[in-house]
């Protein structure tokens, strides 16, 4: 029996665990029970030690996970396409802006049956060769400019085709822009409203990153408290075994009762379920830490490397939130989606006035060809025009022939029914963006004053429950002198024991917790990275 006893204290030891207070409590035997008391001056940080290890996994530090779940997560994968995607549709809009070169060339032939005697043929054949080419470009205010030559080659078989290919060139240099409908913020809205939802899809990319490291880090904290959970439940359940085993002894030696057996089994089988549930909680977090890293460990389980930080700042309530506004990117990202619907609200208001447009041009004309002889009447006359295509196109962008036009052009659809529809459309979207903006800002400061708020607490909680840790151990000491004078039993020790694994269980949640809140923290702000310290 002396035996068994003392199996009971090594494994009675096991509940006294602590992730930050030390734990060290005297024993002595007692002289007068017959049998020796369990032994409380074991280490406790070797008894969580061996605990611990225990417990089956793969080491895995915290910066080691947000490595690969920023690598594999579909979260940051989707983050990214919508970055894109965001950034393609707004070279899409600069894409209008940019300068276009265009040509096209054309030859068309003809037999035409003529009666005139001034056509200089019976069937008159005329084969034309017309290219044009020319640049054009279109600016943010709506100003639409093109500068193009056109050459026309004509050959005919007409007696009184002086020129024979003759070549006609016209240069243009063309000006178009609008003054009402189409003008300034009309023909820029598109390419404002793309910019602006780039720079959203970037804040919105950075606060997908931020949020999933987020969750890593407390899914990671969650797995770290699990593992002291079912450390703990291990040590209990292994006292039980022990307390099953002395009281076993005891009854068969008459010294107590067989309600202490049976009290025994029964708390024995409530350990034996709450291990299965421990064990099957931090299985539970291991797979999901695995499902954001999109990796399965090499063996059952990861097992947390890292310990959770300490520091945790003396930043004010009021200073946090002020930097939570002023950082949070999924408050930058609604703000800039509030100027793209701006944007496109100035374009809508002026898209509903009327189309008036100024249109102007200036150019110059050229005429070039191989000369002919010309028999009319009893007279042979020769033009003494001559030259290739390239004269006649010189002699156009020389402007020794020049040309002009100035105008403008009114539109007014009656009623301007779709324009005004428009325009109503863009001011409702508007206002969905203001109260989406609105609603985001105070959600914001809801969220950031509950985390500064558990992370103020934290140190007060964590000293609350240091102060649970010292009462329990305060309980022992009562209860061993107890036990000691035959007032308690060792099953009440065993109670007091997993008493004190409690508290120490609410001293590792409270550090837990209190990470947790430092992590919601840096995800607010954009922060991806985590630290051993919350610093502004």
């Amino acid at each position: 029996m002396t035996i068994a006893l003392s199996r009971l204290g090594a494994l009675l030891v096991l509940c006294f665990v602590s992730v930050t207070v030390p734990v060290l409590v005297e024993a002595a035997p007692d002289p007068t029970a017959g049998a020796s008391i369990p032994s409380w001056e074991t280490s406790p940080d070797s008894s969580l030690a061996v605990a611990l290890r225990r417990i089956e996994g793969i080491p895995l530090s915290l910066e080691e996970a947000l490595r690969v779940s920023m690598e594999n997560a579909t979260a940051a994968v989707d983050a990214e396409a919508r970055l894109r995607a965001a950034a393609a549709a707004s070279r899409i809009e600069r894409g209008a802006f940019d300068p276009e070169l265009f040509a096209s060339w054309e030859r068309n032939s003809s037999d035409a049956p003529t009666a005139s005697f001034f056509s200089g043929a019976d069937t008159l054949k005329s084969d034309l060769t017309r290219s044009t080419g020319g640049v054009r470009m279109r600016f943010p205010i709506g100003t639409e400019l093109s500068a193009s030559i056109d050459l026309t080659e004509t050959e005919s078989n007409s007696a009184f085709a002086s020129l024979s290919p003759e070549y006609n060139a016209g240069g243009v240099l063309s000006l178009r822009q609008p003054l009402l409908s189409g003008f300034g913020p009309a023909a820029s809205a598109p390419l404002s409203a793309a910019r602006h939802e780039m720079e959203a899809g970037q804040a919105r990319y950075r606060d997908a990153i931020a949020a999933l490291a987020s969750e890593v880090e407390v899914t990671y904290w969650d797995l770290h408290a699990s593992e002291q959970d079912l450390a703990v439940a291990i040590a209990i359940r292994d006292m039980a075994e022990a307390l099953l085993q002395e009281a076993k002894y005891r009854s068969a030696a008459g010294l107590v009762g067989p309600n202490q057996v049976a009290n025994a089994r029964v708390f024995l089988a409530e350990q034996e379920q709450a291990l299965l549930d421990r064990e099957e909680r931090l299985d539970l977090v291991s797979d999901h830490l695995a499902t954001l890293m999109g990796r399965r460990p090499e063996g059952r389980r990861f097992r947390a490397q890292s310990q959770p930080p300490r520091d945790f700042g003396n930043e004010t309530e009021d200073a946090i939130v002020a930097r939570v506004l002023a950082g949070s990117p999924e408050l930058t990202a609604a703000g800039f989606q509030l100027k793209a619907s701006e944007a496109r609200l100035r374009g809508a208001r002026w898209d509903a006035l009327p189309a008036l447009d100024l249109h102007a041009s200036f150019g110059g004309t050229g005429l070039s060809g191989e000369p002919r002889d010309v028999v009319f009447g009893g007279d042979t006359l020769r033009t003494s025009i001559s030259g290739g295509g390239s004269d006649a196109v010189s002699d156009a962008i020389k402007r020794d022939f020049p040309n002009w036009s100035v105008g403008v052009t009114l539109t007014l659809p009656l009623g301007l029914r779709s324009e005004r529809a428009e325009r109503d459309r863009a001011e409702a979207e508007h206002r969905l963006a203001e109260s989406a903006y609105t609603a985001t800002q105070r959600s914001l400061e809801e969220r950031a004053r509950a985390a500064a708020r558990e992370l103020l607490h934290g140190k007060r909680r964590l000293e609350t429950a240091r102060e649970g840790v010292d009462a329990s151990l305060e309980q022992i000491r009562i209860g061993r002198i107890e036990y000691r004078n035959g007032r308690a039993t060792a099953f009440e020790l065993v109670r007091l024991g997993a008493d004190l694994a409690s508290a120490q269980q609410r001293l590792s949640a409270a550090l837990i917790r209190t990470a947790r809140a430092v992590a919601e923290i840096r995800r607010l702000t954009g922060d991806a990275s985590p630290s051993e310290t919350l610093r502004p």
